[in-house]
């Protein structure tokens, strides 16, 4: 048995002028599910949210929410709640009256109010803070009213955009739990958008990753980050970023060979034409120093970052310029200028057609000819 998605959007376009926003977008978006849509900025993620929410209309497609098209429903016919960047809250009202404003303009009774707003208030954990003016609270304490003002409609779909983007990193990593549990308590359905990949991948159900108005992926996050379908998803996903290097299938198509100094060879485990360009991507925390690997790069370390625990290297040879960064989950005592030999198991390599970009899988190959 199939349920209709909560939110549907099929082949959906939108031009500003002559700019191509949002090229045929086609995604479903489950009753319950937390989704993130993810990107650069200038991907579209948040002119995605907008013509969900009806503040930009589209140019072709269709938006259906519960399996009703809205195209040409103004916003508040949608029942979506948004949560912005900026908080938006009135100053001059408490924080009772900012929660409770939606439902005096429906001139619901006091005392339909006064238990709504105990509710959202015990909810978002302001019961104490009802009767003080924004001045009064701190960012993260504005967020949470702005979000209780959008819990308090109950509608059937919230939308967030970029709501952490004002706080500092300790109140940001405090607030992304307590968003995700408030979406898990209430059961709600929720689509966030953000550009921080952390931010995506510790809340989210299933991740959308844009690029220039397309979807590139969209999937589970760690079927991103073990999986990516694309260079660009692979390099997106993850922190510290993939290493790209360049390379040309050999040995018949059972290994590659990388444009590094002494060109070490890496075998794959599926075979591919001899002779084709790929690019062979390597995850920083799936590099080892170890000279006894299958794969040995060798080079020296240009920088050393510390954590306390854990140690982001970055390794430089005369080929490769940009470097390649090694994540080690403990203290390391090499130093800028040591010379090392890095290793990798050849089950964590991703290849990727050099042309298209696009990845290659033993199931997913890419025509030579694309």
């Amino acid at each position: 048995m199939t349920t209709t998605p909560q939110i549907e959007l099929t082949g959906v376009d939108k031009h500003f002028g002559a700019y191509h926003a949002l090229r045929d977008i086609n995604l479903e978006i489950p009753k319950g599910a937390f989704v993130a849509l993810v990107g650069p900025s200038g991907c579209g993620k948040s002119t995605l949210l907008r013509s969900i929410a009806g503040l930009e209309g589209i140019t072709g497609g269709a938006i259906r929410i519960t399996g009703n098209v809205v195209n040409d429903e103004p916003p508040r016919r949608r029942d979506v709640a948004m949560v912005f960047q900026s908080y938006a809250l009135y100053p001059h009202m408490t924080v009772r009256e900012n929660l409770t404003y939606s439902l005096r303009l429906k001139r619901a009774s006091k005392d339909e109010i006064q238990k709504a707003a105990d509710e959202v208030a015990h909810t978002i954990g302001l019961e104490n803070l009802l009767d003080r003016y924004p001045r009064e609270l701190s960012g993260g304490q504005r967020q949470r009213v702005a979000m209780g003002r959008a819990i308090i409609r109950r509608p059937k779909v919230f939308l967030f955009d970029e709501p952490l983007s004002n706080l500092d990193a300790a109140l940001r990593v405090h607030m992304r739990k307590e968003i995700r549990a408030l979406h898990d308590r209430l059961g709600a359905t929720s689509v966030y958008v953000t550009h921080d990949q952390i931010e995506a991948m510790t809340m989210a159900d299933q991740v959308v990753v844009l690029r220039h108005g397309v979807v590139e992926q969209v999937g589970a996050p760690l079927e991103l980050f073990d999986r990516p379908a694309s260079r660009f998803v692979a390099g997106f996903i993850g922190s510290p970023a993939m290493n790209f290097v360049d390379g040309t299938v050999v040995d018949g198509g059972e290994a590659v060979e990388l444009d590094l100094p002494d060109r070490p060879r890496v075998k794959i485990p599926f075979a591919l034409e001899h002779g084709r360009p790929v690019t062979v991507g390597l995850r920083p925390e799936h590099l080892t120093i170890n000279t006894s690997s299958d794969l040995a790069i060798n080079g020296t370390i240009a920088s050393v970052e510390t954590t306390g625990s854990s140690t982001v290297l970055t390794m430089k040879s005369e080929t490769n310029a940009k470097g390649i960064s090694i994540a080690l989950a403990e203290r390391s005592g090499l130093a800028p200028g040591d010379t090392v030999a890095l290793g990798v198991d050849p089950k964590h390599v991703h290849l990727f057609d050099r042309q298209s970009e696009v990845a290659l899988t033993p199931d997913k190959r890419v025509s030579t000819d694309q």
